[in-house]
């Protein structure tokens, strides 16, 4: 899959699509407007915002909680996870969201367990968490 949802090529997870904006993060936490899913020990929070020229529909942030893990290295690990994951599943979201052209998802997957699963458990509960939410789209 290429950087614009296609099935062939390569499936990047491209810079534009992280959300490194702290008025888009505050505006997905704070704002109101924002929705949740849960899939054990992954939590999905959503928002649908109104999509500029050249954004593309889907944007992601990851989170893993100091308290979660005292140690970076089982931090930076888990966000790998889950980025990887995503990166491989995003087509389940893309496809619903390429029949909506002037809409965007803006997404935070936040890690909500104090230990460690396999990628294979990350990538099934990521893959349940984007079905339901192309369902509820």
């Amino acid at each position: 899959m290429n950087a614009e949802g296609g099935a062939t090529g390569n499936c990047r997870l491209t810079q534009a699509e992280c959300i490194k904006s702290k008025l888009l993060i505050d505006k997905l936490f704070v704002g109101g407007g924002s929705r949740s899913l849960a899939a054990f020990p992954i939590r999905l929070v959503y928002m649908v915002i109104e999509r500029g020229e050249h954004e593309p529909p889907a944007s992601i942030m990851v989170s893993v909680p100091k308290r979660c893990f005292k140690r970076a290295v089982k931090r930076n690990r888990v966000k790998r996870q889950l980025r990887e994951a995503y990166r491989l599943n995003k087509q389940l979201l893309w496809q619903r969201m390429a029949e909506k052209p002037g809409e965007q998802v803006l997404m935070a997957f936040v890690w909500t367990d104090n230990q460690l699963h396999e990628t294979a458990h990350v990538e099934r509960k990521m893959r349940n968490l984007l079905t339901r939410l192309s369902e509820k789209l």
